[in-house]
């Protein structure tokens, strides 16, 4: 019986599974954090007449682009003029006075010189010259502020931008510095305002210090921003303000980005997500994201030993870049990463591997973001794209 039981054949184990593997791509890269905010302008006035009286003209359409200088509203000018006539003829009177007073102090001179006149009378007569000339210059004193008056009844753009609609129509009368006759703001360049967590503002001044990334508080960093209905990063920038100091209550400091707008498409008011430049050139290492295996808080990949046998690997992970994700640590470039075929896979396990080639993924120009509360860049891209 024994003999009969032992004559069967054992069942053959199956063949090692085939997987696919592929050492880590090294490329250059930058990091960039990601931040939202807002478009701002960096001038933005309300407009105001410099002199009291009546709206007579209205030179411009509601919200249309205006340039330096350029006339918006008339203020009846005639009253103003009346006044100007009147400082210029009171010029002219001086004048005289001054020319009459001159010539009584010449004479008076001579005679005082042949002893025909008194000391007292020649100052007296020198006096009377100064005070034509006081009044002369108070004159003409008068009559400038008399044409800067007629001036301001000519209401013109401080700077180029964009008005919003009138406040007042013809007719209106307007009271000087203080009725709002329409509201001005500048298109190109515009502003880019966002508020940066301290955590993120604590990285960047050890990078400074450090020397691997000047602080933007010095140093016109890159900015690169997208608005609401877009996938990529077209806006480009440069940092222009980093506040002097940080928010108690919200724990953020605010920040400012200039970015030229020339076709004037950006407005005071959009939503954008920008990232900031968040370090200097380094090089990293970089797989699939889908090799990565999360373990509870662990990051792990799968690699193959020398025995063809698979281990896993704990990594540290950084942002995707060109649609793949940086390993900052427990990778190195030699090591062959199982990008396919990890469903079944145990540690000790034999397999087939098949080698094959990481390759990077361009297209992917949105790359994934870690919460604003974590310290390490949420974005990075290849330093060939700077």
């Amino acid at each position: 019986m024994l003999a009969a039981c032992g004559g069967g054949q054992k069942q053959a184990p199956p063949p090692p599974p085939t997987v696919s593997v592929a050492a880590p791509l090294g490329r250059e890269v930058v990091d960039w954090d990601d931040y939202v905010g807002r478009f701002e302008a960096p001038q933005d006035v309300e407009l105001r007449p410099r002199v009291t009286g009546t709206v007579t003209r209205i030179y411009f359409k509601n919200g249309q682009d205006v340039k330096r200088g350029e006339a918006l509203f008339e203020i009846d000018p005639r009253p103003y003029r009346a006044a100007l006539q009147q400082a210029e003829a009171q010029i002219a009177r001086a004048e005289a006075a001054v020319t009459n007073a001159r010539q009584v102090q010449a004479r008076t001179q001579s005679l005082l010189e042949a002893r025909a006149v008194s000391r007292e009378e020649f100052e007296n007569n020198q006096a009377t010259v100064r005070s034509a000339e006081a009044d002369l210059a108070a004159a003409r004193a008068a009559r400038d502020n008399a044409r800067l008056n007629v001036g301001f009844t000519t209401l013109r753009a401080p700077f180029s931008g964009r008005v919003s609609d009138r406040r007042v129509d013809l007719g209106a009368s307007v009271t000087a510095d203080t009725t709002v006759m329409t509201r001005l703001v500048s298109i190109d360049p515009i502003w880019f305002s966002f508020e940066g967590a301290e955590a993120f503002y604590l990285k960047n001044l050890r990078q400074d210090q450090r020397g691997e990334r000047r602080s933007s508080r010095y140093t016109a960093n890159p900015v690169e921003i997208q608005l609401a209905d877009e996938t990529g990063y077209r806006w480009h920038g440069r940092m222009a303000f980093l506040d002097n100091a940080v928010d108690p209550n919200s724990g953020t400091i605010r920040a400012k980005a200039v970015v030229p707008n020339p076709t004037r498409f950006l407005t005071p008011g959009m939503f954008g997500r920008a990232r900031l430049l968040g370090s200097g050139t380094y090089r990293a290492l970089m797989i699939p994201d889908e090799a990565v295996v999360t373990d509870q808080s662990r990051k792990l990949v799968w690699v193959t030993n020398r025995e063809n046998k698979v281990e896993q690997r704990a990594i540290e992970t950084g942002p995707i870049v060109d649609g793949l994700r940086v390993v900052r640590a427990g990778l190195a470039p030699t090591d062959l990463v199982i990008i396919e075929g990890i469903g079944r896979l145990q540690p000790g396990m034999p397999v087939t591997p098949k080698r094959t080639e990481i390759k990077a993924r361009p297209s992917d120009n949105t790359p994934h973001s870690q919460p604003l509360i974590t310290p390490p860049s949420s974005q990075a891209t290849s330093a060939g794209a700077q």
